[in-house]
């Protein structure tokens, strides 16, 4: 807790062009309301998912086909919207079967309960894989989706994604996770250090390997830039580091420099410097320039986390006499309290809609995760009875809270819906995984 500190580059960037956008003639791309995002009892839709179709019959493409269906069914799932249908229950042979419209049968698909259809080609040619994917309303018979997309084999699980991206934004307007990133500690080195993997876990690096302990990994609006906490010095120091370029700042004022949180849109962040006495939080610039002191009060201030717009700044204050969750707007200056329930509320995050704030509570000896919602200011307890679960983090669509856990023994990072449904583990690496910290969509790192 920062309670206590106080007293293979992702892939290749993608090589694939969407060549061809295929819808029948005379249908309008509109938007279909299937997906309530808001619904804290949403209902699964059923989708089914064969197995794309080899072009050419030809060995390679035969695997490649099967893994590219079971990863698109593993990351349509992962969002919490959809309901995967068991290949068992298909009423034809998918791989004689057509993929155009003409050539589908939906009562077939009907008849099992899929509401949804995606069928797949591929054809692989010099190295070069083609892929046509199309998503169809079954009981409308009707084209939602086409896509033709080209790259490297290498690119398959990208082109998945990019195609998964565009049914999610069909159904919800909002552009979904699949380029998003997660940042978190691990102690696998031997030490803690600052991790970094994709939305579902896949393709975890090491990002800071300096031997020390090192916390409280912090994204840049833009995903370029990481800001951390580092012990290597001895000293709790504030580090700001771009991630594909060897540049970076430093903050080693006396006392500690920690929990820093970037303010949405600007190369600016928050931080806690006890440089004055107090720990209290101050506003700096990208470069690690302090501009002014957003908290005067005694006691610690720390743990900032900002609204979408930026005009107002969640943090964590012992100024009630036990660590309570606040907002300070930042036009005003005006402060008011959130947490009225519990001990000790800690870590605080702000939803992508600026409407809730998600954080970390103890109770009966353990921490599980909250939500309040911040007219109200009523909580909503999302995890219950299985170990110490803190840190929790949106997703930059805001349907999903990544957080850590001890459910299992070993602390480790797990992700839910928006509502504390679907609660499952992300990875498990060497060591323990704590604080995740979940980026914006991001394309370039």
């Amino acid at each position: 807790m920062n309670f206590e500190l106080v007293g293979r580059r992702c892939g290749t960037i993608i090589l694939i062009t969407t060549m061809l956008v295929l819808f029948m003639p005379g249908f309008c791309p509109a938007k279909y309301d299937y997906i309530d995002i808001s619904n804290p009892f949403l209902r699964k839709i059923p989708i089914a998912v064969p197995h794309f179709k080899s072009m050419s019959a030809s060995g390679n493409e035969q695997k490649i086909s099967e893994n590219g269906s079971q990863l698109l069914s593993e990351t349509l799932e992962f969002t919490g919207f959809f309901k995967i249908m068991d290949h068992a229950s298909f009423l034809e042979d998918t791989r004689k079967a057509g993929i155009i419209e003409s050539q589908i049968n939906f009562l077939n698909w009907t008849g099992i309960g899929a509401e949804l259809l995606i069928t797949g080609g591929i054809l692989i040619k010099d190295g070069v894989i083609e892929i046509e994917l199309r998503l169809f309303d079954t009981f409308k018979n009707r084209l939602l989706i086409g896509k033709r997309y080209k790259g490297q084999q290498a690119d398959l699980r990208q082109i998945i994604r990019k195609f998964c991206g565009a049914v999610i934004y069909e159904f919800t307007g909002k552009r979904g996770i699949f380029e998003s990133k997660i940042a978190f500690e691990s102690t696998g080195p031997g030490n803690k250090d600052i991790f970094i993997c994709d939305f579902d876990g896949y393709n975890a690096r090491q990002i800071t390997h300096t031997k020390s302990i090192t916390l409280s990994p912090a994204w840049s609006y833009d995903g370029k830039w990481i800001a951390y906490t580092d012990y290597k010095n001895g000293n709790p120091d504030l580090y700001i580091k771009h991630l594909t370029e060897k540049r970076g700042f430093v903050v080693a004022l006396k006392g500690v420099n920690i929990s820093p949180a970037w303010i949405p849109g600007k190369f600016a962040l928050a931080a806690t410097f006890s440089f004055s006495g107090d720990p209290e939080i101050y506003m700096l610039t990208g470069t690690g320039k302090i501009i002014k002191r957003l908290t005067r009060q005694w006691g610690i201030d720390v743990s900032p986390s900002f609204s979408p717009d930026g005009h107002k700044m969640a943090f964590v204050s012992q100024r009630s006499g036990t660590p309570q969750i606040y907002i300070k707007h930042l036009d005003n200056e005006q402060v008011e309290r959130v947490t009225f329930e519990g001990q000790y509320n800690t870590t605080p995050s702000w939803s992508p809609a600026g409407d809730k704030i998600a954080y970390s509570s103890l109770g009966d000896g353990h921490f599980d995760i909250y939500v309040v919602n911040i007219k109200d200011k009523q909580p909503l307890r999302l995890t219950c009875e299985a170990g110490d679960n803190e840190s929790p983090a949106w997703s930059p669509d805001g349907t999903l809270i990544v957080f850590g856990s001890t459910r299992e023994g070993k602390a480790r990072i797990y992700v839910m819906t928006s509502f504390g449904t679907d609660q499952r583990r992300l990875l498990a690496l060497p060591g323990e995984q704590t604080n995740p910290k979940w980026s914006s969509n991001i394309t370039n790192n």
